[in-house]
């Protein structure tokens, strides 16, 4: 089995930097954002600058397949109507724009908050959000949008939207799964209460997964230990195997058949416990071969 394995790795510099960092490491597949994740502005892309990603992309060993961009922190996509809602979507298109001129085939997306307006609300504002965004996109006379929207699972904090499968699956029923697909962080789901910790709790999970969404429709697995216990609904990640989710269970999702062409992306500390390199070499040395 050959594991696409990689990390979020720094743009800095330049984006095309993000391809020399990422080959640097030995990552066969690597998560970026597209500009600064902590401010509402982004700096144009020039055409030089994406001609030289897509180059740089093409004469590496990682294919475009095993890319994802990563949406900033600041968007609320399922926040109530309000300026900061309808900045979001204006992001989430900037996003796609970005993508498809990068070729980058998958964009993933926090699903936000409801800030207090519960669930079926905060879920229809998400729905509106992608859509408008998707038209505006389209909108733009640009070539055939070439994204899939990823889902992200959420660790279940208060508000938060999309924590359950069946909550996904009430989403997905309504976009549908043309554009769209899922992007499954298993610390977000082991704080949700889904126990990764042993063979038996992830194979539960992927059944449930699969009939509620379709495995299929997973296209990229942040592999992330977690610091907090099960069920916790704390969003923080560790270094794989060194948390309450440990090596068992994480080696057999890694191992699973149906994801031998799923990329994984860590996003794990760099710390004086482990850098990524370390993570990397931890991961390959329990895949199956």
């Amino acid at each position: 089995m050959v594991l696409k394995l990689g990390v979020h790795v720094s743009i800095s510099g330049g984006i095309s930097n993000s391809v020399d960092n990422a080959v640097k490491i030995g990552s066969s597949a690597f998560q970026i954002f597209t500009r600064s994740p902590r401010q509402w502005k982004s700096k144009e892309l020039t055409p030089d600058e994406s001609d030289t990603f897509k180059e740089k992309l093409g004469n590496s060993p990682i294919g475009p397949e095993s890319v994802a961009d990563h949406m900033p922190y600041l968007p609320n996509l399922s926040a109530p109507a309000s300026e900061m809602y309808e900045k979001s979507i204006s992001v989430l298109t900037e996003e796609i724009t970005r993508c498809n001129i990068l070729g980058i085939p998958y964009l993933v997306i926090h699903l936000g908050s409801h800030l207090g307006q519960g669930p079926k609300n905060g879920i229809n504002q998400l729905v509106n959000a992608c859509t408008k965004s998707l038209d505006a996109y389209n909108d733009l006379g640009l070539p055939r949008n070439i994204v899939k929207i990823l889902l992200e699972n959420s660790a279940g904090q208060k508000n938060s939207i999309g924590s359950q499968v069946e909550e996904i699956q009430s989403i997905f029923d309504i976009l549908g799964k043309n554009d769209y697909g899922l992007c499954m962080d298993t610390c977000h789901l082991f704080a949700a209460g889904y126990d990764l910790s042993n063979e038996s709790g992830v194979s539960a999970l992927f059944d449930n997964i699969d009939s509620h969404l379709g495995v299929e429709n997973i296209k990229i697995i942040h592999l992330n230990d977690s610091k907090g216990d099960l069920g916790s609904n704390l969003d923080r990640h560790y270094h794989v195997g060194l948390g309450k989710i440990g090596v068992s269970g994480l080696r057999y999702l890694v191992n699973y058949k149906k994801f031998n062409k799923v990329p994984f992306i860590m996003e794990t500390p760099i710390d004086s416990v482990r850098n990524d390199v370390d993570n990397i070499e931890f991961v390959r040395n329990f895949v199956n071969e």
